[in-house]
C-alpha cells in the first residue's frame, strides 16, 4: 500500500467530462447531472484500507447529501488485472453490502482519474452548480488507526457552503489514501 495524498486541483477549474458505466452496464455522463445544485465527484475502489475505513460513515452521508439535492457519484479507477477485487462485479456486490446508492462506475481506461487529476482512494472533488471545483480534499480527519471518529465533517461543511452559495473557507486540506493503481505504463506526471 502507497499512501498517497490529493493533488488539490486548483479551485474554479471546470469539472471534466466523463461517460462511464456502472456494473450493469448503464452509463452515465457529467451532463446527466448539469440540474443539480452540487456535484460531488469521489474517486473510492473496494479494497483500500482508508476506503474501507470510511465506507459505511459515506454511504450514510451521500444518501444525506442526495436528500438534499446534490448529485453524488463514486468512481473507480484501479488496474482489476492487478487488483481484482476492484472488478465491477465486486463492485456491485460492494455498493449492495455497504448501501452506496449513487452510481458506482468503472473507468476502465483511467482517462477519467487522469482528467480529474485524481491520486488517491478516496479523492473527493465538489463541484458547484456551475460545473466549477469549489473543493476538493479530505472527507475529514480520521484516517485508519489514528482513532479520530468518521464524520465527514469537512466535506459536509463544504456540501453547506456550495449549496448556500458560499465558498468554502480555506484551507482545504488534501485527501490522503492508497494510490490509484494504475495499469503499467499508464502512471500520470503526478504518480510516483
Amino acid at each position: 500500500m502507497v499512501r498517497t495524498d490529493s493533488t488539490m486541483v486548483p479551485l474554479g477549474t471546470p469539472a471534466p467530462d466523463f461517460r462511464l458505466p456502472d456494473p450493469s452496464g448503464n452509463e452515465f455522463a457529467l451532463a446527466d447531472f448539469a440540474d443539480a445544485p452540487a456535484l460531488l465527484v469521489m474517486f473510492l475502489c473496494n479494497h483500500c484500507p482508508f476506503v474501507q475505513h470510511v465506507r459505511r460513515e459515506l454511504a450514510l452521508l451521500t444518501d444525506r447529501w442526495a436528500a438534499r439535492g446534490v448529485a453524488v457519484v463514486g468512481i473507480n479507477s484501479n488496474d482489476v488485472d492487478a487488483h481484482p477485487d476492484d472488478s465491477p462485479e465486486h463492485m456491485a456486490d460492494e455498493a449492495r453490502a455497504v448501501g452506496y446508492r449513487f452510481p458506482y462506475l468503472f473507468d476502465a481506461t483511467q482517462d477519467v482519474a487522469k482528467a480529474y487529476r485524481a491520486a488517491c482512494t478516496p479523492d473527493f472533488f465538489l463541484y458547484d452548480a456551475e460545473g466549477t471545483l469549489a473543493y476538493r480534499g479530505q472527507m475529514d480527519s480520521s484516517r485508519p488507526g489514528n482513532d479520530v471518529p468518521v464524520t465527514g465533517e469537512d466535506l459536509d461543511a463544504a456540501i453547506d457552503a456550495v449549496l448556500a452559495g458560499e465558498s468554502v473557507p480555506e484551507p482545504h486540506h488534501p485527501s490522503m489514501g492508497c494510490n490509484i493503481k494504475w495499469k503499467p505504463g499508464n502512471e500520470p506526471p503526478w504518480f510516483g
